[in-house]
């Protein structure tokens, strides 16, 4: 090996490194002592019996001792067991080799397709983009489904929520998104997800194409730490191909998922519980995630689409209710549509796009307008017509939004397998209420 190479490996290589030890155990975290760390040092723990080393990362630090959060099980450790920092934050490996493949957040393969080699490496956890260098969103984002490119136009770098109950099509949503848009680069994180919903989200949803396609997967047996990071590891990969002057899709399911694991790393370190139980870490952490997403100037663009699980569809759950000030526009998905077999389900009468005003021409708004107008219409005087107590003339924008009622349903409806190019659907959204 040449010598250049050589002091580029061992660079950051301590030769004569320094081991603490375990002092203490308890039900979720280890506590050492013997060094002196920093928040958010990677630790690797040696057992003193036969058995791998572990990783873990420093959570808490106090004047003799600290605490390290294990990204595995505590099971088989015992005091006393070595520790070695790693003295950086932890990076990730990046690059196109880690396009069609799925990984988990230290970005090991899980699809059985062989190591991934790439030379550049990416810290996890780095500061949004300053505002001063956010570029204006000014370009529409295609996502091929009708009911939100026509009702809720989304633009390049923007932050949507997608927020439903369990089971009423959110993976379904991501699909068609996913599938649907022109994004040269697709980042995909299924955070805290039952271990078959990943190749049936593959096979089902993307239909086994993983083309410009990276799935970061952390589920729900993984540790909280891995679930946390899992969402920081996908949203760094996005990072790498926006600094590179590509526009990304990004999508996360769940933001809940990810914030439960985060309520339990805090609860174990002895945050006070507030809301449902979650700490405040969870509410200061999710605009860091989340601010990550957007577009800057000179560089490419992050579109992102954050599911958020709403427990019993309540909308005032503490996670659903911050996140929506964070967003950019939420979408709704309603079980009620869902009964009346009405895919996707969004009720557009919940949902918005902060931005579909900036983005669209004028004759778009005003069809969006009269749609939502007669839409909304139609919902308050649902009861009076089916149970015929409504007469014909007696309201002349009710006796219209009858008139149109079929057409608009058949708008709000789409096929699974379907795109729909934007100018078609604005034709469409013209033929329904125009």
């Amino acid at each position: 090996m040449p010598l250049k190479k050589l002091r580029e490996k061992i660079k950051d290589t301590k030769l004569s490194p320094t081991f603490g030890f375990i002092t203490k155990i308890n039900q979720t975290n280890l506590i050492g002592a013997g060094v002196i760390p920093k928040i958010g040092d990677l630790v690797k723990v040696f057992p003193s019996h036969e058995q791998p080393h572990a990783m873990g990362m420093v959570t808490s630090v106090a004047q003799n001792e600290f605490i390290i959060t294990p990204f595995g099980f505590i099971e088989g450790f015992r005091i006393g067991d070595k520790l070695l920092l790693q003295e950086k934050g932890m990076s990730i490996p990046v690059g196109d080799e880690l396009l069609g493949r799925v990984v988990n957040p230290f970005i090991e393969p899980l699809d059985n397709h062989g190591k991934i080699k790439t030379n550049n490496h990416y810290p996890i956890m780095k500061s949004p983009i300053s505002p001063m260098k956010r570029g204006l969103i000014d370009e529409v984002f295609t996502t091929g489904v009708k009911s939100i490119d026509g009702l809720l136009t989304c633009g390049k770098g923007q932050k949507m929520g997608i927020f439903a109950g369990s089971g009423v099509g959110k993976s379904t949503l991501m699909g068609m998104i996913v599938k649907g848009s022109s994004s040269p680069i697709k980042v995909i994180a299924l955070i805290g997800e039952r271990g078959r919903e990943i190749p049936e989200f593959i096979k089902h949803n993307l239909n086994n194409d993983l083309a410009n396609t990276i799935i970061v997967a952390a589920t729900s047996d993984d540790s909280a730490l891995m679930r946390k990071y899992g969402a920081f590891s996908a949203m760094s990969i996005a990072e790498y191909f926006k600094d590179q002057g590509r526009d990304v899709l990004f999508i996360m399911d769940s933001v809940t998922r990810f914030a439960m694991a985060q309520r339990e790393i805090g609860l174990a370190l002895g945050e006070p519980p507030t809301t449902k139980g979650y700490p405040p870490s969870v509410f200061s952490l999710l605009p860091q995630l989340m601010e990550r997403a957007g577009k800057e100037e000179g560089k490419g663009s992050i579109t992102a689409f954050f599911t958020i699980l709403t427990e019993g569809d309540d909308m005032s759950d503490p996670i659903a209710d911050q996140t929506r000030s964070i967003l950019d526009g939420h979408i709704v998905l309603s079980r009620e549509m869902t009964d009346y077999g009405i895919y996707p389900p969004i009720n557009i009468l919940n949902s918005a796009s902060r931005l579909a005003k900036e983005l669209t021409q004028k004759e778009h708004q005003t069809l969006m307008g009269k749609f939502r107008r007669l839409y909304a219409i139609l919902k308050e005087n649902e009861m009076l017509i089916r149970i015929g107590a409504y007469k014909e003339g007696n309201d002349k924008e009710l006796d219209e939004a009858i008139a149109k009622k079929e057409k608009m349903e058949s708008f709000l409806k789409q096929g699974t397998t379907s795109k729909v190019a934007f100018g078609e659907i604005v034709a469409s959204l013209k033929k329904a209420v125009g």
